[in-house]
C-alpha cells in the first residue's frame, strides 16, 4: 500500500516532503503541511504532503489561567450565588426572622445598644454600605446589630414607618428608641456620630422598653403578621393610691379643723 502511494506521489519518503505540482508552484503556503489528504478525494490531484499528525489524536489545551469550556450543566452547588448581605457577618450581627423576633431581641438586649439595620437586596446603597457596617460591628462587639430584610418583611416595615433605605434605628434599655435616620456612604459620618454618642457607658433605670407602644399596636393590627400584643393597663402611682378614698361615699375634708386651744391662741395673737 505504501509503495502504491509513493508511486502516485501521495506519500513522502522519511525526512523529505514531496510536494504536488500545485504546491511546487505555491511554496509560500507552508501551513498546508499540517493536513493529511482526505480519503474522499480519490482520483484528484493531491495538494497535501506527509504530516507527523497523521493517525494521531490532536489535543488542544486552553491558555494558561483560562478554564476550558465543558459541555453539560454544572452542578447547582458549584454555581450558588453568594448573597452580599450574608458576607462579612460578625458574631454580634443577626438577621431578624419575624416581628416577634424583633420585639424579643430588643427586650432581651438589656442595657446593650441595639442598632436595627433595614436593607433590601436590590438596594445599591445598602450593598455599598454593608462592608462598613460589618467593620463597625467588628470594632464594637458590645453593640447588637439586627438586620431586617425589607423584601422579606415589607408589611412589618410598613407598620414601623420605614419607607427609605438604607435605614437605621438605635435602641437602648429603658430609653427605648434613641434616634433613627437614613444614611449612605456619602453621609456615613451621621452613623459614626450616632454610634460614638450612644456607645458611652450608662445604666438604664427601669425595664427595657424596646419598640414604642404605638409600633407594637400597629404590628398587632397588621393582618399579615402573626403577632399578638395587648395594651398594658395604666396603674396609678402609689402616693395617689394612698390619698384616694377607699369608698366613693367617703369624702376627705379639704382643710383640717383646728382644735379649741389652737383657735383661742390664734384669737389672742390677733388681739381679739
Amino acid at each position: 500500500m505504501a509503495e502504491a502511494l509513493a508511486q502516485r506521489g501521495l506519500l513522502s519518503s522519511p525526512g523529505r516532503h514531496s510536494l504536488s505540482p500545485f504546491c511546487e508552484k505555491r511554496r509560500d503556503l507552508p501551513f498546508l503541511a499540517a493536513f493529511s489528504p482526505p480519503s474522499s478525494l480519490k482520483g484528484e490531484r493531491s495538494i497535501f504532503f506527509g504530516s507527523s499528525f497523521h493517525g494521531k489524536r490532536l489535543v488542544i489545551r486552553s491558555p494558561k489561567g483560562r478554564p476550558s469550556r465543558t459541555r453539560g450543566n454544572l452542578s447547582s452547588s458549584s454555581v450558588q450565588a453568594v448573597k452580599w448581605w450574608e458576607t462579612g457577618l460578625q458574631p454580634n450581627m443577626k438577621e431578624i426572622e419575624s416581628a416577634e423576633d424583633l420585639v424579643d431581641s430588643l427586650l432581651n438586649a438589656g442595657d446593650k445598644l441595639v442598632i436595627v439595620d433595614f436593607f433590601s437586596p436590590g438596594c445599591g446603597g445598602c450593598r455599598a454600605l454593608h462592608p462598613k457596617i460589618c467593620q463597625f460591628a467588628e470594632l464594637n462587639p458590645d453593640v447588637q446589630f439586627l438586620q431586617v430584610n425589607y423584601e422579606q418583611h415589607k408589611s412589618m416595615c410598613y407598620s414601623l414607618h420605614v419607607h427609605v433605605l438604607p435605614f437605621f434605628r438605635f435602641y437602648r434599655g429603658a430609653h427605648g428608641r434613641l434616634c433613627s435616620f437614613s444614611c449612605t456612604n456619602a453621609t456615613i459620618k451621621k452613623f459614626k456620630d450616632a454610634l460614638a454618642k450612644h456607645t458611652t457607658d450608662r445604666c438604664s433605670l427601669g425595664p427595657t422598653k424596646g419598640l414604642e407602644e404605638s409600633e407594637l399596636l400597629a404590628l398587632a393590627a397588621n393582618k399579615d403578621l402573626s403577632f399578638d400584643y395587648r395594651r398594658k393597663p395604666v396603674t396609678a402611682p402609689a402616693e395617689v393610691a394612698e390619698k384616694a378614698p377607699s369608698s366613693p361615699n367617703l369624702r376627705v375634708p379639704a382643710t383640717p379643723r383646728l382644735s379649741q386651744e389652737s383657735e383661742d391662741k390664734a384669737l389672742a395673737a390677733a388681739g381679739r
